[in-house]
C-alpha cells in the first residue's frame, strides 16, 4: 500500500512567509549593525577604563596580584589598559578610525582571555567578534570615518 504526502495548501503560505521574512531580515543595514556594535563594544570598554580610573593605585594591585600579566610591569599594563579602553574606545563610538582602533582592543581582548580570565571565554569571544566585523566592514555610513570620507571626495572632485 503506498502512501502519498499530501501538500498542506498552508505549507506554499508558509513558505513564501519564510521566505519574505528572510529577504526583511537580509535588508538590515550594515551601518545600522556597526553603529550598534560601536556603542556596545564602547560602553563596555569606557566602563571598564573609568573603573580603572576611579582607584588607579587599586588597579596597579590588580594588576600586580591577580591579572599577573607577563612580560610588563603592572603599572604599566594598566596604564596601556586603561589608556587603550579609553582612547580607543572613543575613537569606535564616534566612528573615526574604527578599524585601527579596533584592532589594539582585539589584542586586549585576546590578552585578557589568554593570561587573565580564560574562562570568560564567551563573552570575549562576542567582543573579538564585534571587533572584528569592524575591523572588516569599518564604522558604516553612521560614522566619523564616513563623514570625511565624503568631505574628501567633494573637496576632489571640486580641485579636479
Amino acid at each position: 500500500m503506498a502512501t502519498h504526502i499530501m501538500e498542506s495548501p498552508a505549507l506554499p503560505g508558509l513558505a513564501d512567509r519564510l521566505h519574505q521574512a528572510t529577504d526583511l531580515a537580509g535588508r538590515i543595514p550594515v551601518s545600522l549593525l556597526a553603529l550598534m556594535m560601536r556603542v556596545a563594544l564602547a560602553a563596555i570598554f569606557i566602563k571598564s577604563g573609568m573603573t580603572k580610573l576611579a582607584n588607579f593605585d587599586l588597579t596597579i594591585s590588580l594588576f600586580q596580584d591577580e591579572y599577573m600579566v607577563p612580560l610588563l610591569p603592572p603599572a604599566l599594563a594598566a596604564l596601556l589598559a586603561t589608556v587603550t579602553e579609553l582612547g580607543c574606545s572613543g575613537f569606535i563610538l564616534a566612528g573615526l578610525a574604527t578599524r585601527f582602533a579596533a584592532l589594539p582592543l582585539l589584542g586586549l581582548t585576546f590578552v585578557i582571555e589568554v593570561f587573565v580570565y580564560p574562562e570568560n571565554w564567551v563573552e570575549h569571544l562576542t567582543w573579538a567578534s564585534m571587533l572584528l566585523f569592524l575591523v572588516a566592514q569599518g564604522g558604516g555610513k553612521l560614522s566619523l570615518d564616513r563623514v570625511i570620507l565624503r568631505s574628501y571626495e567633494r573637496h576632489r572632485d571640486f580641485a579636479s
